[in-house]
């Protein structure tokens, strides 16, 4: 494996769809040249491939080295990465369907040159699995993650982990790794320094294991790794599960998402307890990206137990109460967006803005976010998150789509609207201070009294803490130059 480099000293970015927030690739980057400057050290710019609104919202790209022409051009993602740096999905478990390598498939089946490059069932299993082989394989979604497809004029067991729009490739394959190479340089040559990989623990299937995280999948991480390295990007992992897992990944990454976070901060204050919060910042590793929320939903299986690595940082009871508090804190509408209740469902992750999970409460809101940029890591801010968007259930009813409740689409006025009011403009506020205040370059450090909590950076004469109360929310952030200090953010802001 090789060693994770060194990621640095990072601002906040911003995590956007083109499409959802500005309209397209160029009008992004006119709201982080124009209304957000200075705010935002980067993006990270969600599917902009061909097509960016398939079956998954463009994790299901059909070229995955063009980007969609309604969206701008690769000289757009170019212009992006001038003065920021600009983070992209390799996806790296899955194409389309409906892409032109899995189509000669369908048509040629064995005598096509990339019939290798797709799993089927027996690719793995080709002596065929018993029951027990396939109850066993880890699965985010119900069901078995195989779909039946002709190729070629025979009845294949296609493996889609995902959806039956998205096909797996065998990483095995010379075909499937050339792809790969081919996404990363596409990506590299446009600008594009932080390459996250998506889905890479479902990548590695093996026969006799649960085909998530195997020897395989950390070896794809390291080839990727090594070949991103010598293009100047880094790696970061998408990886959903027991926190202790989380840990030892971080070991041989460059980046790893803290996905505890979310829920351990929900938890902390919607039910005054800091306890597993505090455990977890004594545990967790440096080098993380840092959310609240995401274009998935709100991850539970981060902070649950797992019968192979033990009890997780909450407690089951706990989780359960968490998930109802989120239900009954948004009026009952994650309930409709989450789990069996909607398509594209995971079984993981509760779907809501983190808005809504704490009932649309400024003060708890905002405290949350200033905890995420307070704690050590690479701070990414969702962009419904950033103008505290609530769930979105005309989307919800018109897809179907679970996940849609927190993947709006804003309008020009929509943005301006949002961005006027207190609890987004204190936002916005607290992110320009986490980009540009010299303590954020130094050491952290922290002390927990109860329900009470400070997190403090010091660089030199340089300092800055955030102090608060998980029971009603009371909070200060106050900076030090030398002894002079002032309170430059507190709950007061919110009226």
């Amino acid at each position: 494996m090789t060693r994770p480099s060194d990621p640095g000293a990072s601002g906040p970015q911003l995590i956007a769809y083109a499409d959802r927030l500005g309209g397209n690739v160029a009008a992004l980057g006119e709201l982080l040249d124009g209304p957000f400057a200075g705010v935002f050290d980067g993006v990270h710019l969600l599917p902009f491939y061909d097509p960016y609104d398939g079956a998954d919202a463009g994790f299901d790209p059909r070229d995955h080295t063009s980007v969609d022409a309604r969206l701008g051009t690769w000289d757009d993602v170019r212009g992006l990465s001038q003065g920021r740096a600009v983070m992209a999905d390799v996806i790296v478990n899955h194409v389309s369907a409906e892409s032109a390598q899995f189509a000669d498939v369908r048509a040629h089946g064995d005598a096509s040159p990339f019939a290798r490059m797709f799993l089927t069932m027996s690719s793995v299993f080709p002596d065929g699995a018993t029951e027990d082989e396939l109850a066993r394989i880890y699965r985010p979604r119900p069901g078995l993650p195989f779909t039946a497809m002709t190729l070629g004029g025979r009845r294949r067991l296609v493996w889609t982990t995902f959806t039956a729009d998205q096909v797996d490739i065998d990483i095995r394959e010379p075909a499937a790794w050339d792809y790969i190479a081919s996404v990363i340089d596409a990506l590299t040559s446009a600008g594009v320094t932080m390459l996250r990989l998506d889905a890479v623990g479902y990548a590695g299937k093996e026969a006799g294991t649960d085909c998530f995280m195997t020897p395989s999948s950390y070896a794809l991480v390291d080839r990727i790794s090594q070949y991103a390295h010598a293009r100047g990007a880094q790696v970061l992992v998408e990886v959903h599960g027991h926190y202790r897992q989380q840990v030892e990944i971080a070991r041989t990454v460059d980046l790893v998402y803290d996905f505890a976070l979310p829920p351990l901060v929900l938890h902390a204050l919607t039910a005054a307890d800091l306890a597993p919060l505090d455990a977890w910042l004594d545990a967790r590793p440096s080098n993380v990206v840092t959310v609240l929320d995401t274009h998935d939903g709100i991850g539970v299986i981060d902070v649950g137990a797992s019968e192979a690595e033990g009890p997780g940082l909450l407690a089951p009871e706990h989780i359960d109460a968490l998930v109802e508090r989120i239900h009954d804190n948004s009026g009952g509408t994650s309930r409709l967006a989450t789990g069996a209740a909607a398509s594209n469902v995971d079984l993981y992750q509760v779907n809501c803005t983190f808005y809504d999970a704490l009932g649309r409460d400024d003060r708890r809101y905002l405290l949350a976010r200033l905890v995420q940029l307070f704690v050590p890591g690479i701070p990414q801010v969702y962009y419904v998150g950033l103008l505290a968007g609530a769930n979105d259930m005309a989307l919800l009813e018109a897809t179907g789509v679970g996940r849609d409740v927190n993947r709006h689409h804003y309008t020009a006025q929509e943005v301006r609207t949002a961005t006027a009011r207190p609890v987004v403009a204190a936002q916005v506020a607290a992110i320009r201070l986490r980009n540009e205040h010299p303590a954020f370059r130094g050491a952290f450090s922290r002390s927990t009294d109860g329900t009470r909590a400070e997190l403090r950076w010091v660089a030199g004469e340089h300092r800055v803490e955030l102090s608060f109360d998980a029971r009603d929310a009371t909070f200060e952030v106050r900076t030090w130059a030398g002894e002079a200090s002032e309170v430059v953010l507190s709950h007061d802001a919110l009226g």
